[in-house]
């Protein structure tokens, strides 16, 4: 719950970006930028936080982020101007930066040894259930109360997973600290490197298109009201997808589901791109496009989760929880590329400068898998 409501806030201002750009008096690339500045104080912070934060007992770490999170959720609901929006974004990244490693790192102390990988690979499906739920839910809302009400569900949901994580988290030990160096060491393997980076491309890859896929709608449809349903479709597929490429990798290997997910994802990129140049696209023809967008999205997150926790070996937490910071990475760089492209370009060319970046991450996943054994497929059962 509390990773679902940190999601759903990194996401949610792509899906009121007409309205926020409205309410704070800035253009729709300076509004995209509060994504840009979320998942960067993210990226910044969680690797920090791993080991600042490492000898604080969960039972006191995650209520106490959750709370600074619902603050500044809440403090969002009164500001009118960009400067102080921007700063509110900060403190609500940093508080779930503060969290994310810890949340890792109690899925994985929790799980059985045989079904490690697989329990934190399911933890992606936060991010596809957060567009799926929150993103066409934070646009209704807009809609009908103003884009300060999404904040103030935001916060909402924070204090509902505040409530969760009071009743249900347990009190395990508090684990060691874990030095700083050990955690550069992941970085430092040529394999975990390359597959961090690539994984981190990647995402910057969608969320070229992603941040900016409202004016994208506008355009190749010809019309705005379609976007809080398209959003759930999509969201819908994600999650649908995600744990369908778990249970492909499970059954095929994980290379072969990263290799099928992210080359179907340029070829469906591709696709966005020639649709807004044949604009208007009617909605039978567009439809299949963003079913197809939806499934491969995040088709190959778990498969790279579970190689990284195979080569991290006893550092696959720390090696998950930099996964996470770097992806927030991508989502950064993804939204501010988008903007500058914006700047300079239509958004026709998006979809284009996403498939460039999926496609090199894709090359970069495969140089850090190539010639590493792959975990043995699951047996008909699951594997345990």
């Amino acid at each position: 719950m509390a990773l679902l409501a940190f999601f759903i806030d990194d996401y949610i201002v792509a899906g009121l970006l007409p309205e926020v750009s409205a309410g704070l008096g800035v253009g729709e690339a300076a509004a995209g930028q509060l994504v840009t500045v979320f998942s960067l104080t993210m990226a910044v912070a969680t690797p920090v936080a791993a080991v600042v934060f490492a000898r604080t007992p969960r039972r006191r770490l995650l209520p106490a982020a959750l709370g600074a999170f619902i603050a500044a959720n809440a403090a969002m609901t009164l500001v009118d101007h960009y400067a102080a929006a921007m700063l509110l974004r900060v403190a609500s990244a940093a508080a779930a930066a503060a969290a994310v490693p810890a949340i890792f790192a109690a899925v994985a102390d929790l799980s059985p040894e045989e079904r490690r990988g697989r329990n934190l690979a399911v933890l992606s499906t936060a991010a596809t259930v957060s567009i799926a739920v929150g993103v066409p839910c934070g646009t209704w809302l807009a809609a009908r109360g103003g884009w300060h009400a999404a904040f103030a569900a935001m916060a909402a949901l924070g204090a509902v997973a505040l409530v969760v994580l009071a009743l249900t988290l347990p009190a395990p030990p508090t684990p060691p600290a874990t030095p700083l160096r050990e955690q550069l060491a992941v970085l430092a393997g040529r394999r975990i490197s390359l597959a961090l980076l690539g994984a981190a491309v990647a995402v910057a890859g969608a969320l070229t298109l992603v941040t900016y896929i409202a004016p994208y709608l506008e355009q190749t449809l010809g019309r705005a009201d379609l976007r809080p349903a398209l959003f759930a479709v999509f969201g819908i597929c994600a999650t649908a997808g995600t744990l369908l490429g778990g249970a492909v990798s499970d059954r095929i290997g994980p290379d072969r589901t990263i290799v099928t997910g992210l080359g179907a994802y340029v070829l469906v990129l591709l696709g966005f791109a020639a649709a807004w140049w044949a604009r208007p696209v009617g909605l039978p023809a567009f439809i299949p496009l963003v079913l197809a967008w939806g499934v491969f999205t995040h088709w190959s997150a778990p498969a790279i989760q579970v190689r990284l926790h195979q080569l991290a070996g006893p550092l696959a937490t720390q090696a998950l929880a930099l996964n996470s910071s770097l992806g927030a990475v991508g989502v950064a760089a993804g939204a501010a590329l988008g903007g500058l492209l914006l700047t300079i370009g239509p958004v026709g060319v998006l979809p284009v400068a996403g498939a460039v970046l999926a496609g090199i991450g894709l090359a970069l996943l495969r140089a850090a898998f190539r010639g590493a054994p792959e975990p043995a497929p699951a047996g008909p059962a699951g594997g345990g």
